[in-house]
């Protein structure tokens, strides 16, 4: 059986797949002709319909990750094809990056950096004066597993105020993991001193916070997108910073991937970025690599697999 791997992956778990099928990697010419592929794994690549129809012995299309929005999801399901992807495994490395992201924010590092390679004529100047995490309240868009964590990571290690907004978890389930419950988006926002997006990119999240929403916020608030690009309107998020409607705030996402140089965002004091790291640790690699591989592997032998995908 072949298995087209169309970005590279952690070398242990492609070592299994080495052992288990034929497999095609991302710099053999071969691996762009789906005609003979029983699986594909992909990354960032999107997968078309055109490519599915094109595959006729495709039987599971593997997400190494978590957000599915690039594979046509509805034209595997009407070729038969199943869809798995790795919904617990990058959630550590991208909880802690939300936590990087906000103490750097908080602390108004990447400014001190630009201060010191300039040449500072003092240390500890007022404008680098930074806010503690602790005692502050934390906004949780989206429930999922990595703002859960992040919530257990904020409460426990700094001692914040935890709230959230998510229509499809129930009030009493806020209740049993400590989050305080907001029933609107604009009550949230309202509410907290530093906002975290972590959801899916749908039709009804694009866009989700925008101008209406972010002119709620708190007066010195920080917001950061680990989510998807899209999920924030970057035209309002770069009016808001400009503004002073928010703080600070960072992204690892974006709309265009990778942003432009010339991107109106990166030119800001007060926003930082990165390449959509947010699950690229050697430890969340492995662990993404091993389970996308062995869920692949589980249908081609018609079993079952442990992370089917359900939208």
């Amino acid at each position: 059986m072949q298995v087209v791997v169309t970005e590279p992956i952690h070398s242990a778990p492609l070592a299994r797949l080495r052992e288990a099928a034929d497999v095609l990697t991302w710099d053999d010419p071969r691996s762009t002709d789906w005609s003979q592929a029983d699986a594909v794994i992909v990354r960032a690549a999107v997968v078309t319909r055109s490519q599915i129809l094109a595959a006729p012995r495709l039987k599971v299309i593997g997400k190494h990750g978590i957000g599915v929005n690039a594979i046509d999801v509805e034209a595997a399901r009407e070729r038969g094809v199943q869809v798995v992807y790795t919904p617990t495994a990058n959630v550590n490395s991208v909880a802690e990056l939300v936590v990087g992201f906000m103490l750097a924010l908080a602390r108004k590092l990447p400014a001190n950096t630009r201060m010191l390679r300039a040449g500072a004529s003092r240390i500890s100047p007022p404008e680098l004066t930074g806010v503690e995490l602790g005692g502050k309240t934390l906004g949780l868009v989206g429930l999922g597993r990595i703002s859960q964590r992040t919530a257990d990571i904020c409460r426990n290690g700094f001692g914040m105020d935890v709230a959230g907004y998510d229509p499809f978890v129930a009030p009493a389930r806020f209740g049993e993991l400590g989050i305080v419950h907001h029933a609107a988006l604009g009550s949230l926002l309202a509410a907290s001193d530093v906002i975290s997006v972590s959801v899916p990119y749908t039709p009804r999240t694009h866009h989700l916070v925008g101008a209406a929403e972010l002119a709620l916020c708190r007066p010195g608030a920080i917001l950061v997108n680990t989510a998807r690009g899209g999920v924030v309107d970057e035209a309002a998020l770069v009016d808001a910073l400009r503004h002073g409607r928010l703080a600070a705030a960072a992204c690892d996402v974006f709309e265009t991937e990778p942003p432009r140089p010339d991107d109106p965002l990166l030119a800001l004091p007060n926003f930082i970025g990165s390449l959509h790291v947010g699950a690229a640790t050697d430890e969340a690699l492995l662990r993404v690599g091993h389970t996308v591989v062995s869920d692949v592997l589980a249908v081609l032998r018609g079993e079952k697999p442990e992370f089917p995908y359900a939208s």
